[in-house]
């Protein structure tokens, strides 16, 4: 079996996952796991599949012909896991909304060798102000050389100039 990961991106219609996952069955392949949403007025999703090698080319040529319903599909090969051993740590973030608190919070997080394993963010209205809220939930591999301390200290200094509150907590 091909691990193969795929990302997909159309406007959002009724029978859309439908068709891709019809795609990866006719060509004998396993639909594994996938994380998938609608934002704008698009879709767009990630998944992994299993395809015997005697199907890939077959599926690679089906999901390309998916363009013309004005489906975009983007095939990659699958990898092995990271060799690293990471302790798995939750990050929550509230705070008002303005641009770059994803790039100075990932700024940190990277500099600090930790890797982001998903994130789930969005603006929503506070409850009584009706101020945009940025809320942001991040799973983060972090190493085990960096204590869940140590990254409380940093985040917390970024913090309090990003004006926004944050919990971690290990992901046990």
């Amino acid at each position: 079996m091909d691990h193969l990961v795929l990302t997909v991106i159309a406007q959002d219609q009724p029978g859309l996952v439908e068709r891709v996952a019809q795609c990866i069955s006719a060509h004998g392949g396993n639909w594994l796991e996938s994380r998938m949403s609608r934002m704008a007025g698009q879709f767009a999703g990630i998944l992994r599949v299993d395809v015997p090698l005697t199907g890939h080319a077959g599926l690679l040529v089906a999901l390309d012909a998916l363009q013309a319903q004005g489906i975009r599909v983007q095939v990659a090969a699958g990898g092995d896991a990271p060799l690293s051993v990471w302790q798995a740590i939750r990050l929550e973030l509230v705070g008002n909304d303005r641009p770059g608190i994803v790039r100075d919070i990932t700024r940190l997080l990277s500099a600090h060798g930790v890797n982001l394993e998903s994130l789930n963010t969005e603006v929503v209205p506070a409850p009584m102000s009706g101020e945009l809220l940025f809320q942001a939930q991040a799973l983060l591999g972090v190493p085990q050389s960096l204590s869940l301390e140590q990254l409380q200290t940093h985040l917390e200094t970024l913090a309090d100039d990003l004006m926004v509150e944050l919990k971690l907590q290990a992901d046990d």
